[in-house]
Formats: C-alpha cells, sequence, structure tokens
C-alpha cells in the first residue's frame, strides 16, 4: 500500500483559499541580461500588478538553474527539493507556467516549466534569482492591482507557500488548494460556488502519486507540476498536465477525478470564460 504525504504541523480547517480578483493583460519583453526575476518584477511594476500567471515559454536563459523534487531527509517536511541543477549553455523554455506575487516585500514567482538545450529536455522548479535572461523575449499573461499570492508560513507543511491575499470584486479567482484535496474536485465545488461555469485554469503545485485518465500512472510521493491549457467547461474540469518525479521523468497525461491529492499545495488562478 503506498504512504501518503503525511504533514508535520496541525490540518488547517479550511482546506482553500480563495480571493476574488479582477484581471488585466500583462505583456512585455524580458531583457537580456537580467536575471529572469528582476526582469518579470519590471514586466509587472509597469502594469501596476502585485499578482497573477504568466507563461515564459519561449525564454531562453544563460545560465539556466533549477531544481527537481526530491524525497525529505530533514525529519521534518514531507517533500523537499534536489540539488541545485546547473548545466551549461543556452536552454529555452518551451511549457511553463509561473504564479507570480509578494515575498518580504518584493515581487516573486513560482514557476514550473519544461526547457531545453536543443537536445535533452528537462523539467522542474525554475530558480528566477539564479537564471538569466540569454535574449530579449516577449511573454504574456494576467496580472492583478489588488490580489496577489503572499509568501507566508504555513504551520501545516512547514513551507513558506504563496497564499491568495487582497482581493476584490472582480470576476476571477485567485486560489490555494490545500494538502489531501482532490484537485479535479476541489476545482470543481470552488468554481460552482463563485458561479463560475466556464473558465481557463493555470495553475502550479504537487500531486502526490498521479492517476491519468489515460490510464498511467507516476507513482511518486513528491512531484512538480503544471496545468498545460486546462479549462472548466460547464462546471466540468479537464485538466491536463505536465509533470517531473524525483528521478527527472516527465510525464504528461489529463488528471482523473477523485484520484489525485494534492501533495504541498496548488497555486490556482481561475480566469470566467463567456
Amino acid at each position: 500500500m503506498k504512504r501518503g504525504m503525511i504533514h508535520p504541523g496541525p490540518r488547517a480547517a479550511e482546506r482553500a483559499q480563495v480571493r476574488r480578483a479582477r484581471l488585466i493583460p500583462v505583456t512585455g519583453t524580458l531583457r537580456a541580461g537580467q536575471t529572469v526575476m528582476q526582469a518579470v518584477t519590471a514586466l509587472f511594476a509597469a502594469h501596476g500588478c502585485k499578482g497573477g500567471t504568466l507563461s515564459l515559454d519561449g525564454v531562453t536563459c544563460d545560465p539556466m538553474r533549477f531544481v527537481l523534487p526530491a524525497l525529505s531527509t530533514d525529519g521534518l517536511h514531507a517533500a523537499w527539493y534536489s540539488e541545485t541543477h546547473a548545466p551549461e549553455g543556452r536552454w529555452t523554455i518551451r511549457n511553463s507556467s509561473a504564479s507570480i506575487g509578494q515575498k518580504d516585500g518584493a515581487t516573486f514567482l513560482h514557476c514550473h516549466g519544461i526547457w531545453s538545450d536543443g537536445g535533452a529536455d528537462w523539467m522542474g522548479h525554475l530558480l528566477p534569482l539564479d537564471a538569466v535572461i540569454a535574449e530579449d523575449a516577449e511573454v504574456s499573461g494576467l496580472g492583478s492591482a489588488g490580489t496577489w499570492f503572499e509568501a507566508l508560513p504555513d504551520a501545516e507543511t512547514a513551507f513558506t507557500l504563496f497564499t491568495p491575499e487582497g482581493g476584490d470584486d472582480g470576476p476571477a479567482l485567485f486560489v490555494r488548494i490545500l494538502p489531501g484535496e482532490d484537485v479535479v474536485t476541489a476545482i470543481e465545488t470552488i468554481a460552482a460556488a463563485h458561479g463560475i461555469r466556464n473558465a481557463a485554469l493555470h495553475a502550479v503545485g504537487s500531486i502526490d502519486h498521479i492517476h491519468f485518465a489515460e490510464g498511467h500512472r507516476m507513482d511518486c510521493l513528491a512531484t512538480e507540476l503544471r496545468f498545460n491549457a486546462a479549462r472548466l467547461t460547464d462546471g466540468a474540469a479537464h485538466i491536463p498536465i505536465d509533470v517531473v518525479d524525483i528521478d527527472g521523468t516527465i510525464a504528461f497525461g489529463t488528471l482523473t477525478k477523485g484520484a489525485n491529492p494534492v501533495g504541498v499545495t496548488l497555486e490556482l488562478l481561475i480566469e470566467p470564460k463567456d
């Protein structure tokens, strides 16, 4: 029998945190020579936004720095990160999702993606303070001036995690789903509670042992994933993901409802569609 994640702290009574948001498009150029964090900070500041979601697809980094998920060895956390991967040369981000928010009074981001040097493909958790943009790149996403993700200590997991803060009367939702909650069920429940039937779903996070609707699995405690063109249609969530495990194995597939519990966290932006 598989053993699911056991977190060290008290279980929070509320299993999802939700704040309403008004979204605007965020588009612009990330400048060569800046770290990813510096460039994204400038972009969101130019749009007057504190939080949102951003695709870094097409961005080339040199150096590229990232980590994989890993099992914990500290006797506290349920999972952890690998040592830093520091490959040589230019690496281009092909598929990515980044949650944008605030940490210690400055803009910060949490990005999972797939990148390549023209040969090998890797997927992982980007280190935005260490990865440097090699050439100017056009990017796009969504931002909010009044709602954002704030990096806050989380007693249940003992991690510092992006948590929705702020809020206004907008139709979109910034969401954090907590450990053990089924991803598809939670998203459908949250959307229904806020009167949302159709939406684009943008997210990064982790799932504890993954079951795909196509029949395959990723039997790993610690994973890093991103939603890939996920959507809510007539109240039903269809969620394709890209995901990597502790060995660097990348998998693709659609989440099965009722069989995919959040591992550490899932940060989600629900963008309503007509």
